[in-house]
């Protein structure tokens, strides 16, 4: 077995095992604290759950590293090295999962010399186990999936949202690239959960999902789990994907891609 094998095994058995906290306490009252302002909730489960993760991996792989949600709004630095490190959200969406909505999900990636090997991205409410491996085909509940290969823009289905920050310029530029939009596509939808949308795109479900001003572990799994559904994952302005600038475009198809990053006006963030 390779290491990669030895990793993926393990960190799909934390994952299984994070997600039966999610379950249980999903339709519980929760009390949740405010981060970075009044609809950037945490929770004790999201802080139990990545301590369970991290715990488990540095117990069996102690040289690894880790650039988590929680960890990080405590004040540590997120750092991408060459060295292996997981990318973790334990709860993304957690403002669904303090309302009890069922869009909620546990996203893992493991990167090594900063290129993305594992993506894992567990819904465990409604059982939705996305997994991908680095050339080896993106999955859903361990049967193969595929982005829709949509090219026009004019018939596709867009995943996007607001996002924590109620920062104006940035709500500004978020309203007006979906007046911008709306003429133009089949629709818009948001989950609550970047992960999930990205995971929609790969499913097939979805045509396009982007966002501006979320984080590394909101979309280092689901850009592998796109891109080896067959998608494509870019920065919004047309240029490469970079894990740490947060900002994502997605979509099933470049000519998809590179048609929506004209149209958007954009928004850059300070990064991770």
């Amino acid at each position: 077995m390779s290491n990669i094998d030895e990793y993926y095994l393990e960190i799909l058995g934390l994952v299984k095992e994070a997600g039966s906290i999610v379950r249980e306490k999903i339709y519980q009252r929760k009390d949740a604290q405010t981060k970075s302002c009044d609809v950037d909730l945490v929770t004790e489960w999201d802080q139990k759950v990545e301590k369970l993760i991290m715990d488990g991996i540095y117990s069996k792989f102690p040289d690894h590293r880790f650039i988590g949600e929680e960890t990080t709004s405590t004040g540590k630095k997120a750092e991408l090295t060459d060295a292996p490190t997981w990318i973790i959200d334990p709860i993304d969406g957690t403002m669904n999962f303090v309302h009890g909505l069922p869009h909620t999900c546990i996203s893992v990636c493991l990167h090594i010399g900063k290129v993305a090997e594992i993506g894992v991205v567990y819904n465990p409410i409604l059982e939705q186990l996305f997994t991908a491996r680095r050339g080896k085909g993106a999955f859903l509940n361990g049967a193969p999936i595929r982005v829709s290969g949509q090219k026009e823009l004019s018939k596709a289905l867009i995943m996007t949202e607001m996002g924590t920050s109620r920062d104006l310029e940035k709500m500004k530029i978020v309203f007006q690239n979906i007046n911008i939009l709306i003429p133009q596509i089949h629709g818009l939808r948001t989950l609550g959960s970047c992960a999930l949308n990205m995971c929609m795109v790969a499913l097939g479900g979805a045509d396009i999902c982007f966002e501006f001003g979320i984080h590394a572990w909101d979309i280092a799994a689901g850009d592998l789990i796109v891109r080896e559904a067959g998608g494509v994952c870019i920065d919004p302005a047309g240029g490469p994907f970079d894990v740490m600038s947060r900002r994502v475009l997605c979509a099933s198809s470049m000519e998809l891609a590179q048609e929506l990053s004209k149209q958007l006006i954009q928004y850059y963030p300070e990064r991770d």
